[in-house]
C-alpha cells in the first residue's frame, strides 16, 4: 500500500491548488519542494514591513469570476491596478500604449490623430511578418516599436528582434483612451500581506516537506504515492535524454533605501539598451497607498536583469521558438504515455502561464482525474 494518493512536486501555485482540491475530496497528498519555502516564484518575504516579491512582480488578474472568487477564499486581495511606466533615455511614457503615450510621443491630443499616425507607419510591413520586428511594426508602427519595444525585448531575450520569431509577439495592447490600467481583466489585485498567505491557505492541513529535491530522492519519493503531480522542468524529469530545452532567467539586485518613495510607481521599465536592467520594482507600491506609503520611512527596490538560463539557475520563461517547441513536443509525447504522472505548470508544460490561467488549468486537470 502506498502512503499517499498524490506526491506533488513543487509547492508553487499549481501544486498548492491541486493539493487543496485533491485533499478536500478526501485524497492524501504530500507536497515537496527543493526550496526552503512554499510559494514557488510567487513567494514574498517581509522586509522593513514591506512585502517583497522575491522572484519578480506578480499581479493576479482575471475576468473569470469563478477563479477570482476561488482565490479570495484563502486571502484578502487589495485593488492594486497595474500601471507601469517606461523610461526611454530619460523620457517617461505610460504603459500600455494609450493616449498618454501617444500625446507624449507625437504631441497630439485626439484618438483620430493617433490612429492616423499608427496606420501610416504600419504600412511599412507588407505581407506576413517574418520576425518579431516586422510583427511589432505591423501592429503599432515604427516609432512605438523603436522607443518602447525593440531594445527592451532584446534585453529580455538576449537576441536581436530580427532573429526572434513573430509568433512570440501575438499582440500589443493599444488603447485610444487615457487609461493607464495595463490589464483588461475585470478583477485585479494582490493578496494583502503577501502571496504566502494565499499559498498557506491552500496548503492548510496538507503535509509539506521543504528542502526536498525530487531528483536526488526520486526512487524513494516515487514509492510513497500512487500518482505524481510534477511541476518541474519536463526535460529535467527525463534526464535531458532528448536534449536540453532553453529558458530565460532573471536575477535581481535588491536594496533598501531611506526614503518613503523611490520612483513613484511599482514598476518602471527601462526600454533602452543603455541601461543593463529591464525594470525596477519598488515593492511597497503593491500594497501601500497614500499616507500609508509616506508613513513607512524606508523602501525596498529591485533591479531586474534578464539572462540566458544555465544549469544551476532558476528557469523562468520558456523560449517558445520553433527549435524549442519542436523539442518540447517530443518530451510531451513521452509524457503522454505516463499513466501515473501528471505534468502541470509553466516548466512541466513548457508554456508561459499567468497565475489565473494556472488556477483554471488545475481545475481542468482535477476534472480529468475524476476527482
Amino acid at each position: 500500500m502506498k502512503k499517499y494518493d498524490y506526491l506533488i512536486v513543487g509547492a508553487g501555485l499549481f501544486g498548492a491548488v491541486f493539493a487543496h482540491e485533491a485533499s478536500r475530496r478526501g485524497k492524501t497528498c504530500l507536497v515537496i519542494d527543493k526550496r526552503n519555502h512554499i510559494g514557488g516564484n510567487i513567494y514574498t518575504e517581509e522586509v522593513e514591513g514591506i512585502q517583497v516579491h522575491r522572484y519578480g512582480a506578480h499581479i493576479f488578474h482575471t475576468s473569470r469570476k469563478q477563479v477570482w472568487d476561488y482565490i479570495n477564499q484563502f486571502a484578502e486581495f487589495n485593488h492594486f491596478v497595474n500601471s507601469p511606466i517606461a523610461n526611454y533615455n530619460g523620457k517617461i511614457f505610460n504603459m500600455p500604449f494609450n493616449m498618454n503615450t501617444f500625446s507624449k510621443m507625437w504631441n497630439i491630443r485626439t484618438p483620430e490623430e493617433a490612429k492616423a499616425i499608427i496606420a501610416e507607419q504600419r504600412k511599412e510591413i507588407v505581407g506576413t511578418p517574418r520576425n518579431l520586428e516586422e510583427q511589432a511594426i505591423s501592429l503599432v508602427g515604427r516609432d512605438i516599436y523603436e522607443t518602447l519595444v525593440k531594445e527592451y525585448t532584446e534585453k529580455q531575450w538576449g537576441r536581436p528582434c530580427q532573429e526572434l520569431p513573430a509568433s512570440i509577439l501575438r499582440r500589443l495592447p493599444v488603447r485610444y483612451t487615457y487609461d493607464n490600467n495595463y490589464f483588461n481583466d475585470k478583477y485585479q489585485g494582490i493578496p494583502i500581506g503577501g502571496y504566502n498567505k494565499l499559498i498557506a491557505g491552500l496548503l492548510n492541513g496538507v503535509e509539506c516537506r521543504l528542502n526536498c529535491d525530487f531528483g536526488e530522492n526520486r526512487e524513494e519519493l516515487t514509492a510513497l504515492a500512487d500518482k505524481i503531480v510534477y511541476t518541474g522542468a519536463i526535460d529535467e524529469f527525463y534526464g535531458y535524454r532528448l536534449g536540453r530545452l532553453q529558458y530565460r532567467t532573471v536575477s535581481f539586485e535588491t536594496e533598501i533605501y531611506d526614503t518613503a518613495n523611490y520612483q513613484g510607481n511599482a514598476v518602471v521599465n527601462y526600454t533602452d539598451r543603455g541601461v543593463p536592467y529591464t525594470r525596477i520594482i519598488e515593492h511597497k507600491h503593491f500594497e501601500m497607498f497614500g499616507q500609508q506609503l509616506l508613513d513607512c520611512p524606508k523602501t525596498v527596490v529591485s533591479k531586474e536583469y534578464s539572462t540566458e538560463w544555465k544549469p544551476g539557475m532558476e528557469p523562468y520563461y520558456p523560449v517558445n521558438d520553433t527549435l524549442n517547441n519542436d523539442l518540447a513536443d517530443k518530451y510531451r509525447a513521452l509524457a503522454a504515455h505516463e499513466k501515473d504522472i501528471i505534468f502541470g505548470g509553466r516548466l512541466a508544460e513548457y508554456k508561459y502561464y499567468d497565475m489565473a490561467p494556472i488556477v483554471k488549468r488545475v481545475f481542468e486537470v482535477v476534472k480529468s482525474q475524476g476527482l
